[in-house]
């Protein structure tokens, strides 16, 4: 299908989902036709996690851009003055610590103005699909989540190139400063760096120190440690304490990133190297006994909870512990929202029980480990109107200075930037309170030796948030057998659905 044609179906049929006009089942199998491979978009997701710092907190460390880095923005921003840039971004920390706290820096130094749209995630697909089959340059900046990179590679600048037109570079931007691990598994695709790292949620283990310590349990190192700590918790403390907590809910988006975690944890994959789906090999099994036994030590409710509710079930004391994304963390911190202020320790999830597969094992892309993530890029569009002064906010907002402010304005976010990890600014914050950073030495940690990327492929946005999430729904609500009977139903479904390309 020739390109032009396929992003203008693409726009239509996000369109009419956005609108109503089409079925959620219905636009997933549309967009996997038209090559979105949009695993992320669980459609109806709720927000991500974010919570900020109190505003005092703020105020009394004195946090805003460098003195050498407003000096450029003026500098350089001149020629630009009276531009307005859009953009149109997920609820996401970096976005909404620019949006509400440090963009009027940037606009004060410039003259260029920056209109920030925060929306859920299937509309900001919805605003990136129209403007690029439109080719109107609406919007100056595409926030890019990891799925959808192939799709709109060509429709961004490569930010190497960018990098070379000296008279708008910022000095020491440092491209290669940039988590390599984030580099090729959000923002490159094929031979194109499709933006820069802008954003990383990703599992890590959470837990109740307090719990562990009283009943002289070994920290959740392993699988098997967060399994029997799980149970020797829900027998000593239920039902009002459960020894951990899930996002299970039937259908979800967030019930297949579960499962992965476990999947990829015992040996296992969602592919193999020709294509077909493995998660009903022996390997899949064993996650499959391993999560029966581990949902027996979670609170009743976990059928219906997406992240919220995991994380509210942590927070609340409801339960002990949760494998999940390192943005509560700051939240589980903040007294004023939770009843675990200081209570929680971070770690490095738990060590996969038999030896992680291979790339060379795997298809589509797909890299094992527990650690999984669901990241994005910020990019520059070809279409924009004012694409110079676009780079120049692109620089500035994806900065070494910027993001040690995102990391601590942001909630203790993760940095996907090597040096922001060690900037005094965040580590003055790596102390028990809202906001803190204390739980990012396991975060850059995860991100270098455990993080796991789901596969790269049209069919993984059905796939993802639909099939393999009501497969796992009906299983675990008893209405499809056994186990292996569920798996490999499944495994006709998904190979079926590949095959159809």
């Amino acid at each position: 299908m020739k390109d032009s044609i396929r992003k203008a179906h693409l726009a239509s049929v996000t369109d009419r989902f956005v609108r109503g006009q089409m079925d959620r089942r219905s636009f997933l199998r549309a967009a996997s036709i038209l090559g979105l491979g949009a695993g992320a978009l669980g459609m109806g997701l709720g927000r991500r996690p974010f919570y900020g710092i109190s505003q005092a907190s703020a105020q009394e460390q004195e946090l805003k851009p460098s003195a050498e880095i407003t000096k450029w923005l003026s500098d350089v921003g001149k020629p630009f003055a009276g531009t307005t840039l859009r953009l149109a971004t997920e609820s996401t920390p970096p976005s909404n610590a620019i949006a509400t706290q440090l963009k009027q820096y940037f606009e004060e130094a410039t003259g260029i103005k920056v209109e920030i749209e925060v929306l859920p995630l299937e509309q900001v697909l919805q605003k990136l699909t129209l403007d690029v089959a439109s080719s109107l340059g609406t919007y100056d900046l595409y926030y890019i989540d990891q799925s959808w990179a192939a799709s709109f590679s060509q429709d961004v600048f490569d930010p190497r190139e960018q990098l070379k037109n000296a008279d708008l570079a910022m000095p020491n931007y440092n491209i290669d400063d940039f988590l390599k691990p984030l580099v090729d598994g959000i923002a490159m695709y094929e031979d194109r760096m499709v933006g820069v790292p802008y954003d990383i949620p990703i599992f890590i283990t959470q837990y109740r120190k307090d719990v562990w310590d009283e009943l002289k349990l070994p920290p959740p190192a392993t699988l098997d440690d967060l399994l029997q700590a799980s149970a020797a918790i829900t027998d000593a403390k239920g039902p009002n304490m459960y020894g951990t907590s899930g996002q299970m809910k039937s259908g979800h988006y967030s019930l297949e990133c579960d499962w992965t975690a476990w999947l990829w944890g015992h040996g296992g994959s969602i592919f193999g190297p020709d294509g077909k789906f493995t998660g009903n090999d022996d390997a899949g099994l064993a996650a499959m006994a391993y999560w029966d036994k581990l949902k027996a030590t979670m609170p009743p409710g976990v059928d219906g909870w997406t992240w919220d509710g995991e994380g509210q079930s942590v927070g609340q004391g409801v339960a002990a512990s949760m494998l999940s994304w390192g943005e509560f963390f700051p939240f589980f911190d903040d007294p004023k929202a939770s009843k675990v202020s200081g209570l929680m320790e971070a770690m490095v999830p738990p060590k996969p029980a038999a030896t992680l597969r291979t790339v060379e094992q795997t298809g589509f892309g797909e890299i094992p480990g527990v650690g999984h993530q669901g990241g994005s890029s910020l990019a520059v569009s070809k279409y924009s109107k004012s694409p110079d002064a676009a780079w120049i906010f692109m620089q500035w907002a994806t900065s070494a200075d910027t993001q040690a402010l995102i990391t601590v304005l942001g909630g203790g976010t993760g940095p996907t930037r090597t040096s922001v990890y060690d900037d005094p600014r965040v580590l003055a914050n790596a102390r028990v309170g809202a906001g803190t950073t204390r739980h990012l030495p396991v975060v850059r940690d995860t991100i270098a030796n455990y993080m796991g990327s789901e596969p790269d492929l049209p069919a993984w946005a059905e796939l993802s948030s639909d099939m393999i999430p009501v497969a796992l729904g009906k299983y675990f609500a008893g209405q499809s057998g056994s186990a292996k009977e569920s798996l490999d139903a499944l495994k006709t479904q998904v190979d079926d659905l590949v095959a159809k390309g």
